[in-house]
């Protein structure tokens, strides 16, 4: 009976915690959000609506979209930008952090678009390809990926540089593989397509 109860309560425990921290962390942003424009609202209507900071937030995001993908608007973005990273202090965490949020954006062209298995001998290497490029050493050029790595953290990891023949390119999206670093590979599927050789329109299944 006790070892019943004790495997339904752990069952329950790891259904239950992802789902507290995530409700709890919707909480406390909708909390901070429409806290600070609350006020606002209140004065402009004359009375309190819950859930104009959410919008107001949304509808805000939404525009810097909308604004980021305009030629013209991309360049006033850019020179803002630069502007911001003069700022001696605030450049220290603002460019790390941006590296790190426009290196998963799917619509950056120098961001980690796809998911690489590296073999090394016996053993294979989960990573995110940042670079194809050639190398000349004598023998005309070779071809090599730059893949990097995470470790203990998503955010640090190794670069590991080889040949383009020892990389392919597993059917998983980069949000997937976010999704397996995150969860110490635990959500990895069952059935992984790879390209056959370096066509990656051949898939095969391992």
């Amino acid at each position: 009976m006790m070892q019943w109860l004790r495997r339904r309560f752990i069952a329950g425990f790891f259904v239950t915690v992802p789902l507290f921290i995530t409700v709890a962390a919707f909480i406390w942003i909708f909390r901070i959000v429409d806290g600070q424009t609350s006020p606002m609202y209140q004065d402009l209507l004359g009375r309190h609506v819950p859930g104009l900071g959410i919008v107001t937030t949304a509808i805000a995001v939404l525009l810097v979209g909308v604004i980021a993908t305009n030629v013209i608007g991309r360049r006033v973005l850019q020179r803002a930008d630069g502007y911001l990273l003069r700022v001696p202090v605030f450049r220290t965490i603002y460019a790390p952090v941006k590296q790190l949020v426009v290196a998963f954006s799917p619509d950056n062209e120098f961001g980690f678009k796809r998911v690489v298995l590296v073999q090394d001998g016996q053993r294979y290497a989960l990573g995110f390809l940042t670079k194809e490029f050639t190398v000349d050493r004598g023998r005309g050029p070779e071809a090599l990926v730059a893949v990097y790595v995470p470790t203990n953290h998503l955010y640090l990891g190794d670069i590991v540089i080889c040949e383009r023949e020892r990389a392919s390119f597993p059917d998983i999206s980069v949000e997937e593989g976010i999704r397996i670093f995150l969860t110490g590979g635990m959500a990895l599927p069952g059935r992984v397509a790879t390209p056959q050789g370096n066509d990656p329109a051949q898939p095969f299944r391992v």
